[in-house]
């Protein structure tokens, strides 16, 4: 064994719009927001992650956050690169060295992901300390975690719902045979609570509040079979300009998705319509895997299940299957190596 190995360490990314995680030795050793927040005067990076969140809708006019991502893909360069820096240097065996270790990684990205989006990771990557990076798609690293094996002449369905995208790709042979992104997920789910709050109830309320309703009584169905207590929810009223408090339920944050959770399905049935005739056999039998944090939404694999007429399965801990899968990926590289994008 060489310096140079001596010297690497190996560490997994899952590269989220809404949360970035790392895996070390086997570790989940960052689960943080995706945000920064920046000094409008200095241009200074002054917080990173939970203590950017913390910030976020509260700040004065000369600090802003920026989420680095959007929809998957990067941004806004410079941050994205001050994020990874940051929360790599953040790992606890790290902030005992005296020299930052070189490292090889392996980075999650969607699959619609273009040429140029790829070269900004790992070029963000690079920037990082990073001396290997090699990439691998969503889909294929959240089946990965779940325990589905890709690289069986086996037919498997899996869609991600994260915080930009939505990846819904069926699996064969360690390769996406047919696969289809839509830019609804868990952003847009926050949007169109907002949006509800403020047409329905004359409240005005910002992007964490509206996050919270959806954690706290978000629902894919009006009919649940454990239904969560009433939220209550403060911000502004539209009418009066006064700060107000008003309960929301589930059956209302499930109209509210209505239109979105639709996209969804469509989505869902078009990657089905387009699936060959061999594979289509396979999935009717092994059914399809939910993955991604907004697979946490009450109701959604009844809905997805009515929709496809299969059974729908939600990943266990499916907010950390995909870095559960990179980790996986990691780990055994000769392995995987055929599934892996340069």
């Amino acid at each position: 064994m060489g310096w140079f190995n001596f010297m690497t360490e190996d560490i997994a990314i899952d590269l989220g719009t809404a949360n970035t995680l790392i895996t070390y030795q086997d570790k989940v050793v960052v689960d943080s927001p995706s945000i920064v927040a920046q000094d409008r005067r200095t241009g200074q990076i002054i917080a990173v992650g939970q203590d950017a969140r913390q910030m976020h809708g509260k700040t004065h006019e000369n600090i802003k956050t920026i989420r680095p991502l959007k929809d998957g893909v990067i941004a806004d360069f410079e941050a994205s690169e001050h994020m990874i820096r940051e929360m790599i240097k953040s790992i606890p065996s790290f902030k005992k060295r005296l020299f930052p270790p070189s490292l090889r990684m392996v980075i999650c990205i969607p699959s619609g992901i273009t040429e140029v989006e790829k070269r900004a990771v790992k070029d963000s990557a690079e920037r990082a300390n990073a001396k290997e990076v090699y990439l691998i798609h969503e889909p294929m690293a959240a089946a990965i975690g779940i325990g589905v094996n890709v690289l069986e002449p086996k037919g498997n369905m899996i869609i991600d719902i994260g915080g930009g995208t939505t990846e819904i790709a069926v699996l064969a042979m360690g390769g996406i045979v047919c696969d289809k992104s839509v830019k609804v997920a868990g952003d847009v789910f926050t949007n169109d609570i907002a949006l509800w709050m403020r047409s329905q109830h004359n409240l005005y309320v910002g992007e964490r509040t509206a996050e919270n309703i959806k954690i706290a009584v978000g629902a894919a169905l009006e009919e649940l079979d454990e239904i969560p207590e009433p939220f209550s929810v403060q911000g502004r009223d539209l009418l009066t300009g006064k700060p107000k408090q008003v309960s929301v339920t589930h059956s209302e944050v499930s109209r509210a998705l209505e239109k979105s959770i639709t996209r969804v399905e469509d989505a869902v049935m078009e990657a089905l319509s387009n699936t060959p005739p061999e594979l289509a056999a396979d999935i009717y039998n092994s059914g399809i895997y939910l993955a991604g944090g907004g697979s946490m939404l009450r109701g959604l694999d009844k809905r997805i299940s009515a929709k496809t007429d299969l059974p729908v399965y939600v990943a266990e801990d499916p907010l950390r299957a995909v870095v559960r899968g990179t980790g996986i990926v990691l780990k055994n590289l000769e392995h995987f190596k055929t599934i892996l994008q340069s």
